[in-house]
């Protein structure tokens, strides 16, 4: 590396150099971080109102097809138990993740997309694992499947155009795409594998809900990049 690009590395890296282009990431975090705050404060008094309930959410779709809004609360839940988790090592895994993985998609696309992306694929995740258990009565939360909705999208990306290589903070290097995609498809078949083999506590479904969510986007619906090329 040149003693010029290496100066501009070493610009980027700088503390502030972060928060001024990835606030609103950094944002998100502190408020998911504040929620379980609040849910550690205020108890299952809480936490159960955000949470998504597979069944609860079938009835309340059900009911809105009648014409009757009375449960549409449960639908939000598909949004709202992607703030929640069920304790610090849940916390703090999904948040390294969504860190890497959604700082490059602010980084590519643009702080806008970013959280565009991180609200659609926590849809996908919350739905799909319902559709896999509609009748399921234990309550759902955490930010797996918007985390996992990025990996999706940037393996989509990937495969799409040739991506410069990204800077992910506090690393010094830069990550070779191939790299990140793999990761990406490695966690994707260690839930499918969980889940066939029926592994509890996990919801494998959210996961693969917000990859494909993140591969559709990903693939076919994001502009290019203007730091990518075409394939």
């Amino acid at each position: 590396m040149s003693a010029r690009n290496l100066r501009g590395v070493r610009r980027l890296l700088r503390p502030s150099s972060i928060l001024r282009q990835q606030w609103p990431l950094l944002a998100l975090i502190a408020f998911i971080a504040a929620i379980y705050g609040l849910q550690v404060a205020l108890g299952a008094d809480f936490e159960d109102r955000f949470m998504t309930v597979p069944a609860e959410v079938v009835e309340a779709f059900r009911s809105l097809r009648s014409g009757d809004f009375s449960g549409a609360g449960s639908l939000f839940t598909l949004l709202s138990a992607a703030f929640l988790h069920g304790d610090i090592g849940h916390l703090l895994g999904n948040m390294l993740y969504l860190w890497i993985f959604a700082a490059i998609a602010a980084e590519l696309l643009g702080l806008r997309w970013m959280l565009l992306i991180f609200v659609f694929t926590a849809i996908c995740g919350s739905a799909c694992h319902v559709a896999l258990n509609p009748e399921e009565t234990i309550p759902m939360l955490g930010a797996s499947g918007a985390v996992m909705g990025f990996e999706g999208l940037y393996l989509g990306m990937a495969v799409r155009w040739h991506l410069p290589n990204p800077h992910v903070w506090p690393i010094a290097r830069p990550i070779p795409p191939a790299h990140l995609a793999a990761l990406g498809v490695l966690g994707l078949l260690m839930d499918f594998g969980g889940y066939l083999g029926g592994e509890i506590g996990i919801a494998y479904g959210a996961h693969l809900g917000g990859f494909i969510g993140g591969m559709v986007l990903g693939g076919a619906l994001v502009p290019m990049p203007r730091v990518a090329l075409p394939r």
